[in-house]
């Protein structure tokens, strides 16, 4: 039987090709990224020893660089396991969950009509495109010039024009020898409760929308009288358009960020004109939602192409809403590797603005500081208001806790409950500094015992991070009272900026990164940001460094690597070697991620002391105390550590370029 077009698109949308594939090799753990969707193994269609043969779940292909084998789902079933294309298409449809269509000859001729419907709204868009250049159309072509478009960008996005007449595209269709009942199924006549229909688009500047295919599915327009009821109007749904499930430009941005290597991102904006005006500055990867509020659809479809799409929307209340709109949107999808990020304009602006009177270095700056969505659902909470009172902060706190519940990903939600801790710790203890100067903590000599009342009491009334033994303030694990960010955290950040074939290894981890020091954190947020919008070829430690000098982080940069040599810790510098740097960062990364969860144990457990202290329970603040003593003696072990990774930078001599011995 024949199976139409928007069947096979449907099943092979619901199942990644890598699972498909999956099935019949082993995936090569070192070139493998799972939460980019991009695969390598050893070819099953011929023998190898180094794997190269690779798919990628976006594109939903495959392709071998030894014997050249390339294809799609359906292709490795017929291929590889002599399946005829039915079955393959059955298998492919038992996976997505979709029952086969059986054969109906209305469902045949369905689908032909939709071939016939795509064939007429081509035919629009072309007359639309003539009108444009006629007489009638002066007015929308000098608007068209205004907006600062050229002749080529017009051409690009086939922008046309609907004469002010009631008949005049319905006349023109008819004259093709198109039906009444074609015209109406395409939405381009108004013909509900009236005698006569008429013509759904009239003097206005028209935008074709186009499908994953290319093919003109529906029309955008720009009213050019400011007297007309709806500025922008685009066509109504019909069996070529749903609104929901499209991006506008999503075709042409798909084909931008392959382009870049897969090391592009998605920006989705607010309209036509932004995503076009965008693109005549050289953004092309811009898409745009139909004049609605982000679908869940079309969020889908922005994370097909990218695991990290950024939501850029306009500075003022309303743009600021509709990123808020856009985080609960997402909240409840996330999965490791997939999130999205924030860029807002400064108030006022959108991008048409910004890149038609700036050029787009202001706009790429935007990028560079787009905020992850923990940043940006913390900063809306903390902003509705004072939290003064015990009362004020719990209200917080359990808003909060609420808000990352809907997170369905078990472990996504555990580090963004995790993530809610730290800034809660953080953010109330200034609150609570003069009370903190009473505390404990690790400390090597002295001072009150683990786990008695009254420390357990303190550790109730506030959430400080423990206080550090003076080795451990000074090795820069945790946080100390200095200028400069602690010195491991400095290791981090400063490896990766001199080193970001880093990011290709390792991307979602360290994009997860969390620094406790808000100057690297703006820093961190710039970086990836511009990793993000440069062509893998051209992500070059210098590149990088250079980019970030000129966003204004140049003293930083700069202190960073004073910093880190007057500790002589050699793998972070610029002139380690890669070996050695990816070993420093992993050694760092770990000492990191371990000093900061041991912090927060040791709160927690202070804590719950307190509160069974209060209940009565002797036995289990025992227990209690036993397990915080545990914890101060790991503290005291990661010190040691901190020593010997300081180590391994001093006497590492490898440098880039140097022959290995």
């Amino acid at each position: 039987m024949r199976f139409s077009n928007t069947f096979l698109d449907e099943i092979r949308d619901r199942v990644p090709i890598s699972d498909v594939i999956g099935r019949r090799v082993t995936w090569d753990r070192r070139k493998t990224n799972v939460s980019r969707g991009d695969y390598w193994a050893c070819c099953p269609f011929h023998g190898e020893k180094s794997p190269s043969f690779h798919c990628e779940d976006r594109k939903g292909r495959y392709h071998c660089f030894g014997c050249g084998v390339t294809g799609d789902h359906f292709r490795f079933l017929t291929d590889l396991e002599g399946l005829n294309f039915p079955e393959a298409v059955q298998q492919i449809a038992d996976m997505a969950g979709v029952a086969m269509p059986v054969a109906d000859p209305q469902m045949e001729r369905r689908e032909k009509e939709r071939g016939s419907l795509i064939d007429v709204m081509e035919m629009a868009t072309k007359f639309f495109q003539d009108q444009l250049q006629t007489a009638n159309g002066a007015r929308a072509r000098a608007y068209l010039r205004d907006r600062g478009l050229t002749g080529r960008t017009i051409e690009t996005f086939r922008l046309g024009y609907a004469p002010e007449s009631r008949n005049a595209l319905k006349e023109f269709l008819a004259g093709k020898g198109v039906t009444k009942e074609q015209i109406e199924a395409c939405g381009l006549v108004v013909h509900e409760n009236v005698p006569v229909s008429y013509d759904r688009f009239r003097d206005r500047i028209m935008f074709p929308i186009l499908s994953s295919r290319e093919k003109v599915i529906a029309f955008g327009g720009r009213a050019m009288s400011p007297d007309a009821p709806a500025k922008y109007l685009n066509s109504n749904e019909t069996e070529l358009f749903h609104k929901g499930r499209v991006l506008y430009n999503f075709a042409r941005a798909r084909r931008a960020i392959q382009g870049a290597d897969g090391a592009g991102t998605i920006i989705a904006v607010e309209g036509y004109m932004d995503v076009i005006a965008l693109n005549q500055a050289g953004v092309e990867n811009a898409v745009a939602p139909l004049g609605t509020a982000l679908t869940e659809d079309q969020l889908e479809l922005l994370w097909k192409m990218t695991p990290q799409p950024v939501l850029c929307f306009d500075g003022d209340g309303a743009g600021i809403r509709a990123a808020n709109r856009g985080a609960d949107l997402a909240l409840p999808h996330l999965k490791p590797g997939r999130s999205v990020r924030f860029a807002l304009l400064p108030d006022g602006k959108d991008p048409d603005d910004l890149v038609r009177h700036e050029g787009r270095a202001p706009f790429d700056k935007v990028l560079a500081q787009a905020k992850p969505l923990s940043e940006m659902l913390w900063d809306r909470e903390i902003n509705t208001g004072k939290f003064d009172t015990p009362e004020a902060r719990a209200e917080l706190e359990a808003r909060l806790k609420q808000m990352v519940g809907v997170i369905a990903d078990e472990n996504v939600r555990r580090h963004y409950q995790q993530d809610i801790r730290d800034r809660l710790n953080a953010f109330f203890q200034p609150q609570f500094a003069s009370r903190n100067a009473q505390g404990g903590g690790f400390e090597r000599n002295g001072g009150r015992s683990f786990g008695s009342r009254s420390e357990g009491q303190g550790a109730r009334k506030s959430s400080r991070p423990p206080a550090a033994s003076d080795r451990l303030v000074r090795s820069g694990m945790i946080k100390g009272h200095q200028e400069m960010p602690p010195l491991r955290e400095s290791v981090l950040a400063l490896t990766v900026v001199n080193h970001p074939q880093l990011l290709q290894d390792d991307y979602d981890e360290i994009a997860a990164i969390d620094y406790e020091s808000r100057e690297l954190q703006r820093l961190w947020s710039a970086m990836l940001g511009t990793a993000a919008a440069t062509a893998a070829p051209h992500l070059t430690g210098a590149h990088l460094l250079e980019r970030l000098e000129q966003q204004g982080f140049a003293a930083l940069l700069k202190g960073l690597d004073q910093q880190i040599r007057n500790a002589r810790l050699w793998t972070a510098t610029e002139e380690a070697a890669m070996e050695d740097a990816r070993e420093g960062y992993r050694q760092a990364l770990a000492l990191h991620k371990r000093t900061k969860a041991l912090r927060w144990q040791k709160v927690e457990l202070e804590r719950e002391i307190a509160e069974v202290t209060e209940e009565g329970d002797s036995e289990r603040v025992e227990q209690l105390m036993l397990a915080l003593q545990q914890v101060h003696l790991e503290g005291l072990r990661l010190e040691n550590q901190e020593a010997i990774i300081d180590g391994f930078g001093i006497m590492s001599g490898r440098i880039k370029g140097a022959a290995k011995s």
